[in-house]
């Protein structure tokens, strides 16, 4: 899913870019501005207390800051962290061999704890809750369940999909975050301190325009930074400004907004060979040669948030602000329908 340059996701190699680049404190951290300061409130009575932090879930969108606010966490707690993920623990046993190994205090960070197996859920209840574990010895009519007591820990999940996880796992979390997209001030600062770190000159006029595309992500913004310091490298003296910066982002296919090759070549066809819509995902992503799950985790969330698309109960419909980003006008015999209330799921 990382192949487009404004993707949220990432892969293990852009992870290894972004760690330098990650603020190490709350201090640093930018934007999230409600969401860090309950974050700190609740690390400062846990420091006071001398005890570990409630159990913590971070929901929202990728590329917002979930693992960096936890390893800024693990920092501010002074304490160990372990990272892992939900599709990484398929058995209990999985999950017990890792908890069974923490030690007193220590951060255990579960990504995409959405995806994990429900055996693995379900002994992740106890842990989360009694601090222990049973682990079953044996098979059939002889197996016998030890309680295992376990170091008192600070689970963090995170997760793009809250409302996937069950119930009875929500509730055990002392804290829930929700994640915001960033406004493009915020994506701007961020820009100017990425650059600092990285050693690029660059102007603020570059900085804003890096800012404004980078489609409320983080993730997406230090990405773009990184594409356009290339170009400037390449075809300048390595120092950015507003020309260098646009030229290359048109290079790399992303537009005033954020829209790159994928969002438009969506937005064209439905448009173009479809008239707007209605007309369904399937028959949209065959239309454009990719797959319907590619468009509807890349390509459709933000079309959707940018208000160039609607979903409606007879398939998708470009908006009129979609037609009018492509610089035309809708027919007006459609311009009623694009008042249907959308549909959700």
């Amino acid at each position: 899913m990382s192949e487009s340059l404004v993707s949220e996701y990432s892969d293990d190699a852009e992870r290894v870019q972004e760690l330098a680049l990650r603020p190490k404190n709350l201090g640093e951290f930018v934007g999230q501005q409600r969401v860090a300061a309950q974050i700190n409130l609740l690390l400062t009575a846990a420091r006071s207390r001398k005890s570990p932090a409630d159990h913590i879930l971070l929901s929202g969108p990728p590329g917002l800051g979930k693992t960096t606010l936890a390893m800024i966490i693990a920092t501010e707690m002074n304490a160990p962290i372990r990272i892992t993920s939900g599709p990484a623990i398929q058995h209990a046993g999985d999950l017990a061999s890792i908890l069974s190994s923490l030690v007193e205090g220590e951060i255990l960070f579960l990504d995409e704890i959405h995806r994990m197996s429900r055996p693995a859920e379900e002994l992740l209840y106890m842990a989360m809750e009694d601090f222990r574990v049973d682990v079953v010895v044996g098979k059939g009519a002889g197996a016998t369940a030890i309680p295992l007591t376990l170091p008192h820990f600070t689970l963090i999940g995170a997760t793009t999909r809250a409302g996937l996880l069950p119930s009875p796992l929500r509730d055990r979390f002392g804290f829930t975050a929700q994640l915001d997209f960033y406004a493009e001030s915020e994506l701007s600062t961020i820009v100017r301190r990425s650059s600092s770190l990285l050693q690029v000159p660059i102007s603020e006029d570059a900085i804003n325009e890096i800012g404004s595309r980078s489609r409320g992500t983080p993730r997406v913004a230090n990405r773009l930074l990184r594409r356009v310091r290339d170009y400037a490298e390449v075809h300048g003296n390595g120092e950015i400004d507003l020309p260098s910066a646009r030229a290359a982002l048109e290079m790399y296919e992303v537009d005033l907004i954020g829209l790159d090759r994928l969002d438009r070549s969506l937005l064209e066809i439905l448009i173009k060979k479809f008239n707007g819509g209605p007309v369904g995902l399937t028959t949209l992503a065959m239309s454009m040669g990719e797959e319907a799950e590619t468009l509807e985790s890349l390509a459709e969330p933000f079309l959707l948030r940018k208000g160039l698309l609607a979903r409606t109960p007879r398939g998708r419909m470009a908006t009129a602000s979609g037609w009018a980003h492509l610089g035309l006008t809708p027919p007006q015999a459609e311009l009623g329908i694009f008042d249907m209330p959308p549909l959700d799921a």
